[in-house]
Formats: structure tokens, C-alpha cells, sequence
């Protein structure tokens, strides 16, 4: 079986797509699959499903949309394979289990380059570090079950994955920024900062590749919009290690031209 949550849901069996079409039943394979491996406990299906407020019905409706998933995946099982769907969605005390292998579904395989770029960020394999975790945004093809409708539990779920991509981007852009790629970095970080127009690390990494690349008054400029964001919006100043930032590039302190990130910039200038 293969399951792609990263982007619209797919889902396939032997090459043939298994994916409900029906709303309800795509939110119970959503989860299912999110938690490959574990129990889904009957609770927690039914609140992604109905909220807090389920009809009474709810139990005997969870178990057709089961039963829905599973003759899917029956019907694109081979020949003679007659119950084996049992097998594939599993049945537990208390709740249901997906039980396929995890490198079958794309959030794993994020999750294992995601990891692996991380530990190479951290003892400093900068060009490994950059490539694995660029892959790991590659298995992205959109947003977060972008065509399923998502309750309390899948809501949850995508935070999580969102924040997780972001943070993943975070250190892929660290990585190439101490690689010296700060040309090429200044069309994304362009994107990403009008994307989160309060996230500081982001801009702090934007304003670094400006002024490396010879546009100190647009890096002075990306700070004051972040400025006036944060104030407009939470009544806040930026935090000290970004105006100790500001103020680097106001006096073209030689520490901007390493090979350093905007993270180790900020603890160099604060010590």
C-alpha cells in the first residue's frame, strides 16, 4: 500500500487507488494513516468525525465507513487475497489500526530525511545537512490534506505537520546560508517572509542574505516591515537578538561576512 497525506490525499493498493471518495470515510483513512501503527480509538474517530456532538448513530456509522475503506482495499488486493483487508485495517480493543509499512506513507519518509538533515545540521555535514533536508521538503506536494475536510483530531495533526515543515525549511536556509548560497536564498525567503510577516528567525535569515549580497538597505527594510508588523499586530519590538541584528548591519559589523548562520550570528553579537 501506498498513502500520500503531504498535499490531496491518495491512496493506492497494487497501483490501484483505494482513495473513498465520500467525505467521512477519506477523514477516518486521513487518520488512519497518520497513526500507522497505533490504535485509533473508537473515541477519537468519532470527535474527528462529529465534534462533541455526535449523533447516536455514531458507532454503527464509524463502522460502515470502516467497512467502506476496508472492501477498497479488498477489491485492489490480488486474486485469492479474500478477508486479507481485515488484515490491512485492523481491528483492536477499542479502536482500529492501520497496519502497513511505514515507509509506505510519504509523512514517514519526511519525517526520516527531516531527522537525518537535522543530525547533519547539528555536526556541521553542511552540504548533507542541506541536500536531505531539501528532499524532505520535496516529498511535499501541497498543503496538509488539502482536499479532506479536517476535524479537532486531523486539525491537530496538521499543525503539527505544518509547523514541522517550516522548521524544516528554517535549517535547510541556515545550511545554505553558511554554504555562502545567500544569492540564491533571497527569492524564497522573499516568499517566505510575506508568508509569516512575524516569524523573527525567518526574517533574520532574510536580512543576512540581503546584506550579503550587497543590500543593506533592503535587510535595514525587511527589519522596520517586521517592525511595524509586531507592533501594529501584538504591540511588541522585535526581540533583542534581532535589533542587535539591525544594528550589526547599520555598522557593517565584519562578523556579517562569515560563514555563520543567522543563529550564530546573533549569539556572536550578544556575547
Amino acid at each position: 500500500m501506498e498513502i500520500k497525506v503531504l498535499g490531496p490525499l491518495e491512496a493506492r493498493e497494487n497501483g490501484i487507488s483505494i482513495t473513498p471518495s465520500a467525505v467521512k470515510p477519506r477523514q477516518v483513512l486521513s487518520l488512519l494513516a497518520l497513526q500507522a501503527g497505533h490504535v485509533v480509538t473508537v473515541p477519537t474517530l468519532i470527535e474527528e468525525l462529529w465534534g462533541v456532538t455526535p449523533p447516536r448513530s455514531a458507532l454503527t456509522t464509524l463502522q460502515t465507513y470502516v467497512l467502506q475503506v476496508r472492501r477498497r482495499i479488498e477489491a485492489a488486493l490480488p486474486e485469492g487475497s479474500a478477508g486479507a483487508a481485515k488484515n490491512v485495517l485492523v481491528t483492536r480493543y477499542g479502536g482500529y489500526m492501520l497496519d502497513v509499512a511505514p515507509e509506505t506513507i510519504d509523512v514517514r519518509s519526511y519525517e526520516r530525511l527531516a531527522v537525518a538533515g537535522q543530525r547533519a545540521l547539528e555536526v556541521g555535514d553542511l552540504e548533507s545537512a542541506s541536500r536531505l533536508l531539501r528532499s524532505a521538503t520535496d516529498v511535499w506536494r501541497g498543503p496538509v490534506l488539502v482536499d479532506v475536510q479536517i476535524g479537532v483530531r486531523l486539525g491537530m495533526e496538521v499543525t503539527r505537520l505544518q509547523e514541522s515543515r517550516l522548521g524544516v525549511l528554517e535549517a535547510r536556509i541556515e545550511a545554505d546560508l553558511r554554504l555562502g548560497k545567500h544569492q540564491s536564498l533571497l527569492s524564497e525567503l522573499s516568499v517566505l517572509t510575506a508568508q509569516h510577516p512575524m516569524h523573527e528567525n525567518l526574517c533574520a535569515q532574510y536580512m543576512l542574505a540581503l546584506y550579503r549580497a550587497g543590500r543593506q538597505w533592503r535587510a535595514l527594510e525587511a527589519y522596520q516591515s517586521l517592525r511595524d508588523t509586531l507592533i501594529e499586530e501584538l504591540g511588541l519590538e522585535p526581540s533583542e537578538r534581532l535589533r542587535q541584528l539591525q544594528c550589526a548591519i547599520l555598522s557593517s559589523e565584519p562578523t556579517l561576512n562569515g560563514p555563520t548562520s543567522a543563529f550564530q550570528l546573533e549569539r556572536q553579537l550578544a556575547g
